[in-house]
């Protein structure tokens, strides 16, 4: 069981995320809708794995992750995109993400991704 931080600016995605998880025996310890408040959350809670937007308000998930990095260098953040984001994960991956995943949210690659995440 894990101890994440769900961020996403849509309501209805972190919802969707956070039944994902807990039913996969993962523990949400926060939530957070926009990169800022990610950063916030990240340093409050120090969770052991961050699902990360991309597009968001205020601070986007790229910005987000190199801030997260840069307090602490063994994050393990997974980044969430849309169909077609592409270059903008290759931008995360760059900035430390160690994985991703695509929305629409398939339950089991979530499930998959978050486990070969954490080992």
């Amino acid at each position: 069981m894990a101890r994440i931080l769900v961020v996403d600016d849509a309501k209805f995605m972190r919802l969707t995320l956070t039944n994902i998880l807990v039913k996969a025996d993962h523990e949400v310890v926060s939530e957070a809708e926009n990169g800022l408040e990610a950063v916030e959350k990240y340093k409050e809670y120090r969770p052991d794995l961050v699902t990360m937007d991309i597009t968001m308000p205020e601070m986007n998930g790229i910005d987000a992750v190199k801030l997260i990095k840069e307090f602490d260098p063994k994050a393990r953040i997974i980044m969430c995109s849309a169909m077609g984001q592409q270059k903008m994960v290759v931008d995360a991956i760059s900035a430390g993400a160690k994985d991703y995943i695509v929305k629409p949210f398939d339950e089991s690659r979530i499930v998959e991704t978050i486990n070969r995440v954490l080992n």
